[in-house]
Parts: structure tokens; C-alpha cells; sequence
């Protein structure tokens, strides 16, 4: 198989051994990591965005939201399309798309500028992201396919390290746009070691679904519309419930269509299989429980522990490290342990780092809060490729790309739905442990307790944050055990 063939996978089709199958995984690995790294760097940017751009508030939400909504909202049909017109083609349109977008954000000279940048970046990011595990699939056969799922979930959670640690390093000796610029070099490399090494793969001939499109994209948009207006304006306020009642509508009209087309965009029959089913909301519960926990624990290094930005995404590594090195032991256990067993496994010692983070006090530093980590690194670690094989396991070979989409937007929607519910859980939590008599700024937040710079007012805002962070880690560590049950009870029974 060269680079140039392009292959129809139909159900039952086994893929052939690509020599270059490796160095294809690296390309993948790449164009996942300038995704992942973009979406974790931009937080370190809002203070200088903030002072350069002159934006406000709201301009700051928008620039972030703007992403997650497009990326959200066309995900399902960007898959969808990946199947029938090409893998590999999708991937080099998504890092051209992408690029592109981060070249014109570095030129913004207003913050709508900056605004419209993100989503045409969220554009790109969701028609490259399906393809990178429909390609994995594709091109690895079911002997090496852990393997590479491994690989891919390393580096997914190293960016998740690496983006604030290299972002800290570009914010403190260039402009903000340089957070931005960083994606233009390695897009262009990606799209060029695409062309040369990968195939092209794609679905047998089949019809395209616009109804189907068209009901998906207004779905998923209203419902992540309504997640991230219902921190800001309430979940009782008028856009979020007309953003959750458009959702819903189009996404059960979705679901009637697709019983009914002769060419579904997505096959429904995936549900009905438990293995779909249990790694899908395994997924969706620990997304959920990590979302809004992981956020907070960047700012308890800075805010509590006076860390500076690039030394904080440091003290993470060993959390990364610790993931990486057990989805290499994950993928190998899978030879000769069930899928089954692994993720129960896997999400119940993920749920005992949860434990150890919600015993912290106020007088613990980094000490525990490593060792919490640390153990959540080894849990998804064992979890991660079985989890990835399972759900993708239930996919048949001509629904790559919507399946990979699908996998995509159950940890979105779970991400999503945990910095908008439980975020404003743990607000509440912290503004309830601050005294009534304490000042308005300081009671909102840690940032306005800390530039108070009274003592006492310092202390308390420090104190109550780590009761809400431990009260996030308790959530955390439910969630985790009954992913876990979940896991074990749904899916079905079989040697490795």
C-alpha cells in the first residue's frame, strides 16, 4: 500500500501491514498534539489579551467559546464526510484549515478579529480530529492497533502538560500571538508528511445525508450553546433554555431521520451494541468528573502554591510521564487481560487519586497533590487503550471517521458539561466558605482574594478554594467508580 492508494473499507475488511504504519502514527500523533496544545496554552494568554487587545470579559469567553462551539457543532458531520470523501484528504484540509486560522489570529488587531479566528480554527480542528483514529484504525490491524491507540492517548495527555509549560516559555519572552504562530510550522510539516506517507482510505460510494448534517449541526450547537451561556446567565435565563429546547429538538428529529434514511450519516446500530455503549458512557462519566477538576488544579498551583505559569505546567510532567508510561503497560496487559477488566480497573484507581486530592488541606502542598495525580496517571493509563479499543472495536471499518467523530464528541460534550455544571458547583462552594463580611471581589474569586492583599482576606480565599477543589476531587472519585461498574456491568464478557 503506497501513498498514493486510496482504499475502500468495507465491513469485514482487514487493513494490509503499512511499512510506513509507524511513522504514519507520528504524523497523526503530531497534527493531534497542535490541537491539543492550542486549546491548553490560550488560558495563560487571557492576561495579555486582556491589556494588548483591550478585551473585555466577554470578548475573553467568546474568544474561548468560539472554538468549542464550531468544534462541537460540525464534529458528527466532519466525520461523517471524512468517510465518504477521504481520510487522509480530510487531515490535510483540517491542518491547512487550522494553520491558516492561527496565522490570521497572530494578525488581530481587535478582539471580534480574534473572536472569528477561533472559529474558523475550530473549523479545522474538527474536520482534522475525526480523521487521526479513523486513520489509526485504517492503517493498523487488530494485533498493533492497541499499541497505536496507546501512543495516540500518551500524547493527548502530554499536551495537555506541555501546552502550559511552552506556553508559560513563549508569554514570557515574546507577544501573545506567538502562542498562535507556534501552529503554523507544524501544521505545514504534518500536511507534507501526510502527502508523502499516508494512504488514502475511505467508505464504499454511499450517499450523502444533508438532512442528516444539517439536524446534527443544529443539535450539538444548541445544546454546547446552552452549556456555556448557563455559567454566565443562568440555567433558568432565556438563551439557555432556548438553546437547550432547539437542541434537543433537532437532535431527537436527528435521531427519527437517521431510523428512516436508507443512507444514515450515523449508523444507530451502534448503540445497541453494549460494548459502544459502555465505553461511550465510561467516557462521557470520567470527562465529566476530570473537566472542571483538572482546570482548577492550574490555578491552585499559581494561586495557592505561588507558582509561575511555566513552573506550574512543570510540576504536572510527572502526571503525564505516569500516563504515558502505563498506556505502554496498558496496551501490553490487553494482550493477555479483557477489555472489560481493564477499564473497570483502570477508572476505580483513577477514582483513588480522586480520594487522595479530596483529603488535601489547606496546609498540604505539592507533595500530595502529586501523589493524587500520579495514581490518576496509571488508572488512565490502563483504562485508555482498552477503552479506545473497545468503543472503536465497535465500529465497523466503513464508519471510521463517524466513529472516531463520535468517540471525539461524547469526551467534548462530558468536558463541556463539567466546567459549565460542576464549575459553577464549585463557585458556589468556594463563595459559601468565604465570610459574609469579606470583600465582594474577594468572595467571587481566589485571583480577587489574593490581589486584595490583606492577610487574613489572602488566607481565607486560599482556604476556600482548597475546600472546593476537594470537594471537585470527592465528584471526581464517584464518578470514576461508577464509570467503573459501569464499565464492567454493560460490557460484554470475553477474553482477551
Amino acid at each position: 500500500m503506497t501513498s498514493n492508494t486510496v482504499r475502500d473499507l468495507g465491513a469485514g475488511d482487514v487493513p494490509e501491514k503499512n511499512p510506513r504504519r509507524w511513522w504514519i502514527l507520528g504524523v497523526l500523533c503530531v497534527s493531534l498534539l497542535v490541537l491539543v496544545v492550542d486549546n491548553t496554552v490560550l488560558n495563560l494568554a487571557i492576561p495579555s489579551l486582556i491589556r494588548d487587545l483591550g478585551a473585555s470579559p466577554a470578548d475573553v469567553q467568546w474568544i474561548i467559546d468560539a472554538y468549542i462551539l464550531v468544534f462541537a457543532g460540525l464534529l458528527l458531520t466532519a466525520g461523517s464526510l471524512s468517510d465518504r470523501f477521504g481520510r487522509r484528504r480530510f487531515l490535510i484540509i483540517g491542518l491547512a484549515i487550522f494553520g491558516g486560522a492561527s496565522l490570521v489570529a497572530t494578525l488581530a488587531q481587535e478582539p471580534w478579529q480574534l473572536i472569528g479566528a477561533r472559529a474558523l480554527m475550530g473549523v479545522g480542528g474538527c474536520v482534522l480530529m475525526p480523521s487521526t483514529l479513523s486513520i489509526v484504525i485504517t492503517v493498523f490491524d487488530e494485533s498493533e492497533r492497541r499499541k497505536a491507540f496507546a501512543a495516540w492517548s500518551a500524547v493527548a495527555m502530554v499536551g495537555v502538560i506541555a501546552g502550559p509549560t511552552l506556553g508559560g516559555f513563549l508569554l514570557e519572552h515574546y507577544w501573545w500571538g506567538s502562542v498562535f504562530l507556534l501552529n503554523v510550522p507544524i501544521a505545514i510539516v504534518a500536511i507534507v508528511a501526510a502527502v508523502l506517507l499516508m494512504p488514502e482510505s475511505r467508505a464504499p460510494a454511499r450517499r450523502v445525508d444533508p438532512v442528516g448534517a444539517v439536524l446534527s449541526i443544529i443539535g450539538m450547537t444548541g445544546v454546547i450553546y446552552a452549556v456555556i451561556a448557563a455559567p454566565r446567565s443562568g440555567w433558568t435565563s432565556a438563551g439557555t433554555i432556548a438553546g437547550v429546547a432547539v437542541g434537543v429538538a433537532a437532535l431527537a428529529a436527528f435521531v427519527l431521520w437517521e431510523r428512516r434514511s436508507d443512507h444514515p450519516m450515523i449508523p444507530l446500530d451502534l448503540f445497541r451494541n453494549p460494548d459502544f455503549r459502555g465505553s461511550s458512557f465510561s467516557v462521557v462519566l470520567l470527562s465529566f468528573g476530570t473537566g472542571a477538576l483538572l482546570l482548577m488544579l492550574t490555578q491552585y498551583l499559581q494561586f495557592v502554591l505561588g507558582y509561575g505559569p511555566m513552573r506550574a505546567g512543570l510540576a504536572l510532567l510527572p502526571y503525564a510521564v505516569a500516563a504515558a508510561v502505563f498506556n505502554a503497560v496498558g496496551a501490553g496487559l490487553g494482550q493477555r487481560v479483557s477489555n472489560r477488566a481493564l477499564i473497570a480497573a483502570g477508572m476505580v484507581v483513577m477514582a483513588g487519586g480522586f480520594v487522595v486530592l479530596g483529603l488535601m488541606g489547606p496546609s498540604d502542598g505539592y507533595g500530595k497533590l502529586i501523589t493524587g495525580l500520579l495514581i490518576m496517571g496509571i488508572g488512565g493509563g490502563l483504562a485508555g487503550p482498552a477503552a479506545y479499543a473497545t468503543l472503536l472495536g465497535a465500529v465497523p471499518p466503513e464508519h471510521a471517521g463517524v466513529g472516531s467523530a463520535l468517540n471525539d464528541t461524547v469526551q467534548q460534550v462530558g468536558m463541556a458539561l463539567s466546567v459549565a455544571v460542576l464549575g459553577s458547583v464549585l463557585a458556589g462552594v468556594y463563595t459559601a466558605r468565604m465570610p459574609g463580611d469579606a470583600p465582594a471581589a474577594a468572595r467571587h474569586s481566589i485571583d480577587g482574594a489574593l490581589a486584595t492583599g490583606v492577610p487574613d482576606v489572602v488566607r481565607m480565599g486560599k482556604e476556600a478554594f482548597v475546600a472546593a477543589m476537594s470537594f471537585g476531587a470527592w465528584v471526581g472519585a464517584a464518578l470514576g467508580i461508577a464509570a467503573g461498574v459501569l464499565a464492567y456491568v454493560m460490557l460484554r464478557r470475553r477474553t482477551a
